[in-house]
């Protein structure tokens, strides 16, 4: 009772994947790390991208999975007694049976609760492969794929030849209470079908299944629930019968225990000190797995929004390692494990493309402080980046805008200052060349957010100090960083109404650096002004950043060629290469290809790790798409805030061998939304228009106005002084880094 998925387009995207980037999957085992792998245990298939124990999930867990990883089928037993796959009791969170049969709701008590739904007893086989289909249980999923396949059952699944077979009892004593034996099931079912796991919440099913399982074939495990909840053959709690561990050996070979049972999260959602269990347990023979991994919910501030750094702290510490972990996400499983475990000392390879920061590490951190620059050194940044304000008195520093009130604590000191300067931005602002940089200094950072849901990082939420570009320029040199970007925003209208010259500012400070008298650190000038960029065309050594702000589809020649005088490289949103309709890819421009035949180098930008601004073809996994536009675009350098999850892709061993223990593929557009049916594809979108040279090359800069300042005198920039120390931030824990926010650009842009 399963589709085909090859018959509907996987085999073409697949086979375009391979063909393009010449991927191959290594069948043999290679241990990663000390004993014996971790295993990937795959919760109904790839359930995080389609419904739970679909023939799409789990054809696609097979295809991009390590190939060791384990299916999951979660049982339970219809009216005629046929195993299906389906988590839960009851059916109507994961089909469209309440739907179907809209008045056969029914009540029954399920383990000393009330609970109320539509059952799998209550219906043949027949009853609901015939009339019922699956759905997506997780709202902030896509329900693109609701409707299209049958339930499965335990043969559809094992029919396709998982690696290894792991069946889950959730039930037994509920189903014994109403004259169907999961027992005799699983019995029944171990004379045809490979069981690798059975596990089970209920001590008195694994009892029964002692010596009628072969212990060599079949692992016993016992799942571990919520600490309160009641074991139903003991009426203890699970959290007093993980006491006794050895009492839990004499029927079961491991555990499966909530994630948290292993790495507490505290009430502030950072971790707390992890437990003892996975050594204890360890000590008693008993093998652990850990349960609840899934990308698009929120754990841990720790792991700063990137899925495969909450693997790693499971599989990948100095205390302890689990033997396996139960995810929705298979894919992003196995790049933590293929790739990334105990990878921490590999150096990236020469020519991958450039990590370049926005406004430092400033989805941990506040942008553009001494904080952000030093997690972004330490994190494997390329370039870190400054983009350059200019006070009222004329000092040159470093943060995202010269609107105040995003990235500083400025609404609740200056808000009188606010005006609208239609030059810059539509909406009323505080602008910093309307405070002196003393004003500016007696505000704190605040880290920058758009979506109260996804904070970042909040216990250091208004941490870190303001650094002038005096003091980011010493940083850089005495960091020994590999290059810098200086942002150049608003030149025009900074001299011509406000008298302040912030391509003089720059000049002289990277003079006074030495940065126009060397070769060993890369400079590059960015801005959005050609005029800008051509201040900047004496010094060779310079490469000038065209920063193109606009979405466009394509790149014509004469558009190229007129660049080309002002710019060696482009900064391009993320539309302007892949194209995106209703958060799924759709295809690739031409863009990129476009400016490298013109020998102009492209830097994509922004990046972030925050699911929710990732299209879905990237599985709520930022690495992935990085991996697209690296390995599938061949991008020249990526902007990110997140510049630690860039680099671990960049330096793993999945990227810089030739046959690595796990492929990260580069999403091929259209392909996955190609599985759906035409009819509930959402309508093609008007082509992005073509790059006009026309709006983007800009008439000279004005003359610096000539405006005197009554409250203080034009001043220059500070020297570094030690009241602004980077070497502090050692002394910071940096285990808490964790987390980001949202952007304030488009979220797919």
């Amino acid at each position: 009772m399963s589709f085909d998925l090859k018959l509907i387009g996987y085999a073409q995207y697949h086979a375009y994947l391979s063909s393009s980037y010449q991927v191959e999957f290594v069948i043999h085992s290679v241990i990663l790390l000390p004993g014996k792998r971790p295993l990937v245990i795959a919760r109904g298939g790839f359930t995080g991208m389609f419904p739970e124990s679909s023939s799409f999930a789990n054809q696609m867990t097979q295809t991009l999975s390590l190939p060791d990883t384990a299916t999951l089928c979660n049982l339970q037993l219809t009216k005629d007694g046929v195993g299906i796959c389906l988590s839960g009791v009851t059916l109507d969170n994961s089909t469209n049976i309440n739907l179907v049969f809209p008045k056969e709701k029914k009540n029954y008590t399920v383990n000393g609760k009330e609970v109320s739904g539509w059952f799998s007893l209550d219906y043949t086989s027949d009853q609901l492969f015939n009339n019922i289909s699956l759905v997506q249980n997780v709202l902030s999923r896509s329900s693109m794929f609701d409707s299209l396949a049958p339930i499965s059952t335990v043969e559809d699944v094992t029919g396709i030849k998982p690696a290894q077979f792991w069946l889950n009892v959730q039930y037994d004593t509920f189903y014994t209470q109403h004259k169907h034996s999961p027992a005799t099931f699983v019995q029944r079912a171990l004379r045809f079908i490979g069981i690798n796991y059975i596990s089970s919440p209920e001590i008195g099913f694994l009892k029964s299944m002692v010596g009628k399982v072969n212990k060599v074939k079949t692992k016993l495990i016992f799942q571990v629930l919520g600490a309160d909840e009641i074991e139903p053959t003991t009426n203890k709690k699970y959290s007093s019968l993980l006491e006794d561990l050895a009492s839990i050996k004499s029927y079961a070979s491991g555990i499966l225990v909530p994630k948290e049972y292993i790495l507490p999260v505290k009430a502030d959602k950072y971790l707390g000190a992890p437990t003892t269990l996975v050594s204890d347990a360890h000590k008693q023979g008993l093998e652990v797995y850990a349960s609840g991994f899934s990308n698009d919910l929120i754990s841990s501030y720790n792991y700063s929004y990137d899925p495969s750094q909450e693997y790693l702290h499971f599989i990948d510490n100095s205390q302890f390692s689990v033997d396996g972990v139960l995810t929705d996400f298979p894919p992003t499983a196995s790049e933590a494990i293929g790739c990334f475990a105990n990878n921490k000392q590999v150096k990236p390879a020469k020519g991958n493309p450039l990590i370049i920061t926005k406004n430092g590490a400033s989805g941990i951190y506040p942008g553009a402080t001494d904080l952000a620059y030093q997690r972004a050194v330490d994190d494997g940044a390329d370039i870190i980046d400054c983009s350059v304000q200019m006070s009222k008195d004329g000092v040159a520093f470093c943060l995202d805008s010269a609107d105040l009130m995003g990235a500083t604590t400025v609404i609740t000191s200056f808000i009188s200052r606010s005006t609208v300067v239609q030059e810059i931005q539509p909406n009323a602002g505080v602008f910093s060349f309307d405070l002196t940089w003393s004003e500016i200094q007696t505000l704190k950072p605040q880290i920058t957010t758009v979506f109260k849901d996804f904070p970042r990082n909040p216990a250091y939420k208004n941490s870190g100090k303001f650094v002038t570009l005096a003091e980011f320029l010493e940083f850089a040199k005495a960091k020994g960083a590999s290059g810098i970007l200086i942002n150049i925003q608003n030149a025009a209208y900074l001299a011509s109404k406000k008298g302040l010259d912030i391509v003089g500012s720059v000049t002289t400070a990277l003079s006074n650096a030495t940065f126009d008298k060397q070769s060993t650190q890369s400079v590059l000038i960015q801005s959005d002004d050609t005029s800008v960029l051509s201040k900047f065309k004496s010094v060779p050594a310079y490469q000038r950043v065209l920063y193109i702000e606009d979405k466009v589809g394509d790149a014509p020649k004469q558009s190229v060629e007129e660049i080309k005088k002002y710019a060696d490289a482009v900064a391009i949103t993320r539309a302007t290469i892949i194209e995106v309709t209703d958060y799924f890819t759709t295809d690739f421009t031409s863009v990129v290809e476009e400016f490298q035949k013109a020998n102009i180098s492209v830097y994509v930008y922004v990046l972030r790790n925050e699911y929710i601004t990732l299209a879905f073809d990237y599985f709520s996994d930022p690495i992935v798409e990085i991996a697209t536009f690296v390995t599938g675009i061949g991008v020249d350098g990526i902007i990110t805030e997140f510049p630690g999850t860039a680099s671990n892709y960049i330096r793993s061993p999945c990227t810089n061998t030739d046959k690595p223990e796990y492929n990260i593929l580069p999403v091929a557009p259209g392909s996955l939304l190609g599985l759906a049916p035409p009819e509930v594809q959402p309508p093609a979108q008007a082509p992005l228009p073509p790059l006009d040279s026309a709006d983007v090359v800009d008439p000279p800069l004005p003359p610096v106005a000539n405006i005197s300042t009554a409250s203080s005198p034009v001043a220059e920039a500070p020297p570094p002084s030690a009241s602004i120390s980077f070497a502090n931030v050692a002394k910071m824990d940096l285990s808490l880094m964790a987390i980001m926010v949202l952007s304030l650009l488009s979220m797919l842009n």
